[in-house]
């Protein structure tokens, strides 16, 4: 009797103070059974209630309170309501939960089973975005928010306890480290596929959901600014076409560059505000793009942009030279950004150039022909061969670079060979500004020039690699270095005048100007009569680490010859050791 009326004052407590769902009170029950009866248990009874038996057992448990109600004195005549409540044990996850019973009798809260169950508590939604899940979460990637909130839905305690365990190393350490790590490019390489790594693989997961349509600034991509890259390069490509005394014979107006230039200026407003937006509301996932590693390189994008459109001003709007302060607005934040990104080439961090180049990191490169271009034009010469050397040092390497890949590195999947055609861009933009700076297409702009021809035939004739891909707003990337090298022919046509030249000029003029109006019309197909422009952008939405395990890949062919040398030399070391102590025995 005594050990039953403590456990009717305790389940009483219990009741009055709503903490149902501590655990410590049911190891303060068994402290409490221990010290009156300690030889007689040593363990929590731990059992899984079922419906049926609370049915059969709850007229029994009524009847009990009635009785010990009338005995006790205070609360003689006052009968409190049965709840009973159980202790059910994840076989998953090890932690305990306790069951109670609500208003509905038959309403319970047990552990699921799913396979990612964490304490009872549903992470599906999370993690994998499904559909029999609960809806995405889209505040992980506002502003001023960091990815722990995809832990907002647990427990403070078992949120606090995983935070702990997740910075404490495996010696017991606590490791120094942000709860928030930024996705490394090594993970963007595993978890994503496609032309310009924006498709997540099948054995991955995503921490929004796939069928729901998300936000239109979450959907909305840096690589916008290719439409701005392909209209200004475009109204480069028609002022000098109207200028060039190679083309004179056209008659082209000066009034197509004016209306390509007001496009081209308009779409750059557009997206540019757009963009702004997503910085305001959605700067997680502005981050997440800046530590991609093919999207990092379009954020140089704007101010080539900017620098196209200073170069190819209409001359009905301006008839003045260029004031210096124009391109000290244009290229500075240029340069800053790519001190930050050589200084992570050549630093040989987790970003170095061998594991994060591929052809698009020649935007980070483009610019500074033409800002070597636009100095010339303020009168800077200095400043544009000091430009122009920084530019070509690097685009040697990244040229090298990508022509020799390491065996250690991921080799590049046939989905981006449509990007080779970058390629074209910085040894196209080279030789227009060394004929810039020094006023002639001298041997080093004609060398620069070859190079990008040959590089430009090269694809042409593996037209293959350009098909079978849906389209996309980063196809419009892929004509700025088509029109650049169309405008460096124009200029090798000024310096050489023969039929040849200015025949291969006016083809290559004709397929970039070709090209570019077939994706203005898809892309205005795509964005007002289809709606199918901006889809999920899933390349933001990828996971820190990989949720399931991979099956180990079969090793290499050098690995193999590694292994087979270290076991040799193993093998020869054992039989060096074993000589000397036969000798000692005989």
């Amino acid at each position: 009797m005594t050990d039953l009326s403590i456990y009717i004052n305790l389940f009483a407590h219990i009741l009055e103070k709503n903490i149902f769902s501590s655990v410590s009170s049911i190891d303060f029950i068994v402290s409490m059974e221990q010290k009156q009866s300690a030889p007689r248990s040593n363990f929590a009874d731990i059992n899984e209630v079922v419906p049926e038996e609370d049915a059969e057992q709850e007229p029994q448990q009524q009847d009990n309170n009635k009785r010990f109600s009338s005995n006790r004195g205070p609360n003689r005549g006052r009968q409190r309501p049965y709840r009973g409540f159980s202790r059910q044990v994840s076989l998953e996850t090890g932690f305990s939960v306790l069951n109670r019973e609500s208003k509905g009798r038959g309403e319970k809260k047990s552990l699921p089973r799913s396979g990612r169950s964490f304490a009872g508590f549903e992470t599906r939604g999370i993690v994998n975005g499904g559909g029999d899940g609960r809806k995405g979460d889209f505040s992980i990637f506002r502003t001023k928010s960091t990815l722990s909130k995809q832990n907002s839905l647990l427990p403070s305690v078992i949120r606090e306890r995983d935070i702990e365990n997740s910075l404490r190393g495996e010696d017991g350490e606590t490791k120094d480290e942000s709860i928030n790590e930024n996705v490394s490019a090594g993970r963007y390489f595993a978890a994503l596929r496609g032309p310009e790594l924006d498709e997540v693989k099948d054995n991955e997961d995503i921490l929004l959901p796939k069928e729901e349509q998300w936000p239109f600034l979450l959907r909305f991509p840096i690589g916008c600014y290719g439409i701005c890259l392909g209209l200004s390069s475009q109204a480069v490509l028609w002022l000098a076409l109207a200028k060039s005394p190679a083309t004179h014979f056209l008659h082209i107006p000066p009034v197509i560059n004016l209306v390509i230039w007001l496009l081209a200026l308009v779409a750059l407003v557009s997206v540019s505000f757009t963009y702004i937006l997503k910085c305001i509301f959605y700067f997680e996932a502005v981050k997440r793009e800046y530590f991609h590693p093919v999207r990092v390189n379009f954020f140089f994008a704007p101010w080539v942009v900017c620098m196209f459109l200073a170069i190819s001003v209409p001359p009905v709007l301006s008839r003045k030279p260029l004031h210096p302060a124009i391109w000290c607005v244009f290229m500075g934040p240029y340069f800053f950004l790519e001190l930050k990104i050589y200084g992570q080439w050549l630093s040989g961090g987790r970003r170095r150039l061998c594991k994060v180049a591929n052809p698009s990191s020649h935007l980070s490169i483009v610019g500074n022909f033409v800002g070597a271009i636009l100095a010339s034009k303020v009168g800077w010469n200095e400043v544009a061969k000091f430009l122009w050397a920084v530019g070509f040092a690097h685009y040697l390497v990244v040229f090298v670079t990508l022509y020799q890949r390491l065996p250690t590195s991921e080799a590049l999947p046939k989905e981006l060979h449509p990007v080779y055609s970058m390629f074209i861009a910085a040894p196209s933009a080279a030789s227009i500004a060394w004929n810039t700076i020094y006023g002639q297409f001298d041997g080093c702009s004609r060398t620069c020039f070859f190079i990008a021809l040959f590089l430009y035939i090269s694809l042409v004739v593996r037209i293959n690699f350009f098909t079978g891909f849906k389209f996309s707003v980063a196809w419009w990337s892929y004509t700025f270095p088509m029109t650049t090298a169309s405008v460096a022919t124009i200029k090798y046509a000024e310096a050489v005048p023969c039929f040849t030249s200015r025949a291969l000029a006016l083809t290559l003029s004709f397929i970039s100007s070709a090209m570019v109006c077939v994706l203005f019309v898809s892309t205005l197909l795509h964005g007002f009569v289809w709606q199918s422009l901006f889809p999920n952008d899933l390349a933001i939405a990828i996971t820190n680490k990989r949720l399931t395990k991979e099956k180990k890949p079969f090793k290499r062919a050098y690995d193999l010859k590694r292994w087979g040398k270290q076991a040799l030399s193993k093998k020869i070391s054992a039989e060096k050791d074993i000589e000397p102590e036969d000798e000692s025995h005989h």
